[in-house]
């Protein structure tokens, strides 16, 4: 994704409108963009000072001022462009063929001997392909789409052409580079609740043992699991992302704030109950204790406001 684009997204994000398939795509950008990622950050701050801005209503003064402009803007819009009178004259001159109907017969006539002449010439060149139906490269799969459809003319014989969809399976280790790659994908797959909970599952053993779970290409493992955590619908599959970043919380920002960002907004209060537990180890950073404060006093499940509570204690002690 490119910069323009992600700008645009980000606002979308911002508004809560972006679509669900660029949701994955924006995020991983921001990962590798420090630039959109101010962008971000810019209007996320904009958020307070206009919050306390009161909303005031437009007086009928105002309204009908506005209409005076609107309708004073609509007159000075320019002349219509080219293929707007192109198809201005069009229709005039089908009106003067209505005037004149010996000019309009013969230009009937003149089109239908030529497209008789045409259908003619093209059956009389087209190859007759063979009765029944052929198929080309048969194997066993499903068909994926069709991309043409092409039927003979003055016949009944049709041809279509189309795609199939052939499954493969692939066996190997964990560590193998595609197996990972294979469960980079499921981990992003839509359509399937069970295939994403697999894949990130499996990806998080690997981060827990320490196995390539890199952050430096913005593509990898670790990345997979930002991504699931931030941006996944099913809360179990944001939970294992939770265990596979558990032990990068002290040493990588980007999981640290990820981790943060579900204590303040994730929907789940499973999920919310399991990034407390997380931030232990890194009690004593102020913006932890910024938001285990906030979850203390606002958030709606009693247990998260006392654990969140006492792990603020916790920080005090250590300072």
């Amino acid at each position: 994704m490119k910069c323009e684009m992600a700008k645009d997204n980000v606002v979308l994000a911002y508004y809560g409108e972006l679509p669900d398939e660029l949701a994955g795509s924006l995020e991983q950008h921001l990962m590798t963009c420090e630039e959109c990622r101010v962008e971000l950050e810019m209007l996320q701050a904009m958020e307070t000072p206009l919050a306390a801005v009161p909303m005031v209503e437009p007086s009928p003064n105002l309204l009908a001022m506005s209409r005076m402009r609107l309708d004073d803007a609509l007159d000075l819009i320019p002349p219509h462009s080219f293929l707007i009178r192109l198809r201005t004259n069009f229709f005039a001159w089908m009106g003067h063929l209505q005037s004149a109907p010996a000019l309009a017969t013969l230009l009937v006539g003149v089109g239908f001997i030529s497209g008789n002449f045409v259908n003619k010439y093209q059956v009389g060149h087209t190859p007759h392909p063979q009765s029944g139906p052929v198929v080309s490269n048969h194997v066993r799969s499903v068909v994926g789409n069709v991309t043409g459809i092409e039927r003979t003319p003055g016949s009944e014989l049709v041809q279509v052409h189309y795609n199939r969809i052939v499954p493969e399976t692939r066996e190997g280790s964990l560590d193998s580079a595609e197996i990972r790659d294979l469960l980079l994908k499921g981990a992003a797959a839509p359509e399937d609740d069970g295939i994403r909970a697999q894949s990130v599952g499996m990806l998080a053993g690997e981060c827990k043992a320490g196995h390539e779970c890199k952050a430096d290409d913005g593509k990898g493992v670790r990345n997979a699991l930002l991504v699931a955590l931030r941006w996944d619908k099913n809360p179990g599959v944001r939970l294992k992302a939770l265990e596979g970043l558990q032990p990068y919380v002290a040493q990588d920002q980007k999981v640290r704030d990820a981790i943060l960002d579900s204590l303040a907004n994730d929907p789940d209060a499973q999920v919310r109950m399991a990034t407390v537990g997380l931030l232990e180890p890194v009690q004593h950073d102020s913006s932890v204790r910024q938001v285990l404060r906030h979850a203390s006093t606002t958030d709606e499940n009693q247990y998260i406001r006392t654990v969140s509570f006492n792990a603020l204690q916790g920080s005090n002690s250590i300072q």
